[in-house]
């Protein structure tokens, strides 16, 4: 025991959030809301025979994060195929740059934004050239 197996994403709004993760990652949710007693919708974040977790947005209790503050809790990184490509979409849809993105060298690019909601999140793509 001790691997994660389920993330949440507290979200303001729940269908620009819903809008945002789909449209950008591909991302398809189900109504959980029943189960949870609040709006709470589960993320299907890909194929179940890949690596990987799914998670939830769920109805945030309380306001967003300010602009700065210091990230309280755990940054999820999404694996992406065209880093540059998903940095378009995210600002596109309402994101802001957090941390540009820089290279891990011989292993990826990666990059730290903050969503419609306040969250922060990650960007990785793999590339062993990527210095």
């Amino acid at each position: 025991m001790g691997r994660i197996v389920h993330f949440e994403i507290h979200v303001t709004d729940m269908e620009r959030a819903k809008t945002f993760y789909g449209e950008i990652f591909g991302w398809v949710f189900e109504d959980w809301s029943q189960y949870a007693g609040m709006p709470y919708f589960g993320a299907v974040t890909g194929d179940a025979e890949e690596m990987g977790i799914n998670g939830a947005l769920m109805q945030r209790h309380g306001p967003a994060p300010d602009p700065g503050q210091p990230l309280n809790g755990f940054a999820c990184t999404i694996g992406v195929g065209d880093y540059d490509a998903a940095e378009v979409a995210i600002l596109r849809l309402g994101g802001t740059i957090a941390i540009p993105k820089y290279a891990l060298p011989g292993m990826a690019w990666q990059g730290y934004y903050i969503d419609t909601e306040g969250n922060i999140f990650g960007i990785h793509q793999p590339d062993k050239n990527a210095g």
